[in-house]
């Protein structure tokens, strides 16, 4: 959808020029509290199953991956002392208007998975929901943007993700992408800013 694209790549590099700021001091601030990269990389899976690696800003120790889950869940010891203001804040995100300017990711869209959760999928719904660009927000990022602390009251929370949260997940997923359109988007986009700025109800 060239419309989409285009809708896309203006506001992705607007935002970067704009953010260029923000980047600036985050990046400094996350260098002064730990040791390690800026940014934090990941393999995920994109539009018709591609692997691609999301870019966010590092919020943990530079080893987290090998000392614990890939889902981060309530007070998890890994992450750093900025890195639970980035998190609130979502201000980790930002970078994966990098990911949209390259091609791989969407401004909105369904959020791209890491491989063993997307083997998970029913296979309808899989191939139904890689048929778009993954987003940065979209249904599912808005009404579970505290899913870390639900997570975290669970006893098994990575069941708890597999067997309450993801099914969830997917029907938002699912319905982004029967119903979108740019219209659409711009709604989802002004929506995400007012449940961070706890707006949202």
């Amino acid at each position: 959808m060239v419309l989409k694209r285009l809708f896309d790549l203006v506001f992705s590099l607007s935002g970067l020029l704009f953010l260029t700021p923000v980047f600036l001091l985050i990046s400094v601030w996350i260098k002064i509290d730990s040791q390690g990269p800026v940014f934090f990389r990941q393999s995920r899976v994109g539009r018709f199953g591609r692997l691609f690696d999301i870019y966010k800003f590092r919020t943990m120790c530079s080893d987290a991956e090998s000392k614990g889950r890939q889902i981060t869940v309530g007070d998890d010891p890994r992450i750093t002392r900025s890195g639970r203001f980035l998190r609130r804040s979502k201000l980790d995100e930002l970078p994966q208007l990098i990911n949209v300017v390259k091609g791989e990711m969407s401004l909105v869209g369904p959020r791209p998975e890491v491989s063993r959760y997307v083997e998970l999928y029913p296979e309808h719904l899989r191939e139904k929901i890689l048929s778009v660009s993954p987003g940065i927000t979209d249904f599912a990022s808005i009404e579970y943007k505290d899913e870390n602390d639900i997570l975290g009251e669970a006893e098994d929370p990575e069941r708890a993700y597999i067997e309450q949260v993801m099914p969830v997940k997917l029907k938002y997923y699912e319905r982004y992408v029967s119903e979108r359109s740019l219209w659409g988007d711009f709604k989802l986009i002004l929506a995400t800013v007012k449940a961070i700025l706890g707006l949202h109800k």
